[in-house]
């Protein structure tokens, strides 16, 4: 696992900036120095350079909750999205204050599962299949595990806790979903929610069959195979799933020996057809170990991307779709932001606190105690 700091990583120079940016940037470092030790900024590796640049430290959403749950910081400023400053404001003290510079930066995934429609999508699975609820099971029953990815609200890792379950994130899918089945007993399964994709591929390479996995829509009469190992949840990520098997083969037409890498949230025949697959921080360690000279093609988001190809000035790196945007909801941390909760901050203000209600706390830091626990 590697931390990066990035004003030692990534080479910003102010040419790249315009007046207004300028100043603005200059603004928050002065900010900074002034809150001092008090303040953490964490940067999830999506944010455009602009923010990336003042992150105290940056990763993937496993990396940032691990470093949230260390941290002594008084002022926990995530600069990602909702989901992620909640895990955030669940794992730290009650001294701690966790700030989202922009209170609309969500996630269309995790507004994909909603905690009513994954309860009632719970008791109809537990009906057709026979399998107990691992809260109320006798020694020697088969279970349903809940598994959540971390892109999701703090209710549904709530529901997880409270039911046996577990968090996972793109890092250490593998290994939460080992533990899930090993608690699941021989005849049991696992339902994984919101995106079915991560879900499918990781299942799939862990040699579970495609046809003993079922997808489960809310609304929709759902059929349930017979010997089910993983229900998957019907959501997805919108970047992730405009990355095609079409993409990879125009690269391959005008890069015979380039190689291609994409994330595990992008649709099975993607996964499948390039050379790798991984999370924010494994795509940033396979294109680090290529040798000079290659051509890679990378399927996650541009930001991402752009900011690898700056970083290594020795391969070619582009993205699998040239004209991906960024995403939407990351792209809402502006600058301007930042500075605006940082200038509060000076002035005694505590901005834009996430706060996770008590009654949902102890079961969602259950299971994400859970997944900490657990190496990738």
């Amino acid at each position: 696992m590697s931390i990066a700091l990035p004003m030692c990583a990534i080479d910003f120079t102010n040419d790249e900036m315009g007046p207004e940016e300028l100043a603005i940037a200059e603004r928050i470092s002065e900010l900074k120095e002034e809150l001092g030790d008090d303040l953490l900024i964490l940067g999830h590796h999506y944010q455009r350079d602009q923010i990336v640049m003042h992150a105290d430290l940056l990763g993937d959403s496993f990396l940032l909750s691990e470093l949230a749950a260390k941290s002594d910081a008084k002022y926990i400023v995530f600069c990602g999205v909702h989901f992620m400053a909640e895990s955030a404001d669940i794992l730290t003290t009650d001294g701690q204050s966790v700030i989202l510079p922009n209170m609309r930066a969500g996630c269309s995934m995790a507004d994909m599962a909603a905690l009513h429609e994954v309860e009632i999508a719970w008791a109809d699975i537990l009906s057709k299949t026979g399998l107990s609820d691992p809260a109320t099971a006798k020694d020697g029953e088969s279970c349903l595990i809940p598994v959540t990815y971390m892109n999701s609200a703090a209710d549904l890792k709530d529901f997880c806790g409270r039911h046996g379950g577990i968090v996972c994130t793109s890092s250490n899918a593998e290994g939460i979903l080992n533990w899930a089945f090993e608690r699941a007993g021989p005849d049991g399964a696992v339902l994984f929610f919101p995106d079915q994709h991560l879900g499918r591929n990781t299942g799939f390479k862990m040699g579970i069959p495609l046809e003993k996995m079922s997808v489960w829509t809310p609304g929709e009469e759902n059929e349930i195979a017979e010997d089910v190992k993983i229900v998957l949840w019907h959501g997805f990520c919108s970047v992730h799933k405009r990355f095609t098997v079409a993409q990879i083969d125009e690269f391959r037409k005008e890069n015979p020996d380039g190689v291609v890498v994409v994330h595990p949230e992008c649709p099975i025949d993607v996964v499948e057809a390039a050379d790798a697959n991984g999370s924010t921080e494994f795509i940033r360690r396979f294109v680090a170990e290529q040798k000079p000279g290659s051509k890679i093609a990378v399927g996650t988001e541009i930001n991402m991307v752009a900011r690898l190809d700056a970083q290594h000035e020795n391969l070619h790196i582009q993205c699998l779709e040239p004209t991906v945007c960024p995403c939407s909801t990351m792209y809402m941390i502006h600058p301007a932001y930042l500075m605006d909760v940082l200038e509060r901050l000076v002035d005694g203000e505590i901005p834009n606190q996430v706060i996770v209600e008590k009654s949902i706390q102890e079961g969602a830091k259950l299971a994400l105690e859970r997944m900490l626990s657990i190496k990738r």
